[in-house]
This record gives structure tokens, C-alpha cells and sequence, in this order.
């Protein structure tokens, strides 16, 4: 299984495309990191670590999740 790592220095965040529902909930919460349009989807660095993480806990299907 393929993943892509996103990171801002503080934490990684992980995309799994094959677990990827594709439910619109990480683009819903933070528009302004996630945009399936552009390349790199994922600006991981317009938004906190804390808010980051609290987004990627909403994903339903696990497809994000963070680094450890």
C-alpha cells in the first residue's frame, strides 16, 4: 500500500490513497490545507499542528492519521 507523507517540522501527517473514502471531511474542516485540485493536495503548513491533528482524527475512513 502506497502512502504520502506531508510535514511541517513539528508533525507528519500520512495519506493512504487506497483507504481513502474520499467523504470530503478533511476538505470541509480545513479548506485551506486540503484541495484535491491543486498538486500537492495537502498544504500542511496553513494550518496548526493542533488543528491538524484534531482534523485527522475526524477521518472516517483512515486514511490520514499522524507520525508518530
Amino acid at each position: 500500500m502506497s502512502q504520502k507523507e506531508y510535514s511541517n517540522g513539528d508533525i507528519t501527517i500520512l495519506w493512504k490513497p487506497e483507504k481513502c473514502t474520499h467523504s470530503g471531511v478533511c476538505v470541509r474542516t480545513l479548506p485551506q490545507v486540503y484541495n484535491p485540485k491543486e498538486r500537492p493536495w495537502i498544504k500542511i503548513e496553513n494550518a496548526t499542528s493542533e488543528e491538524l491533528v484534531a482534523q485527522v482524527a475526524k477521518c472516517p475512513s483512515g486514511a490520514l492519521s499522524i507520525k508518530k
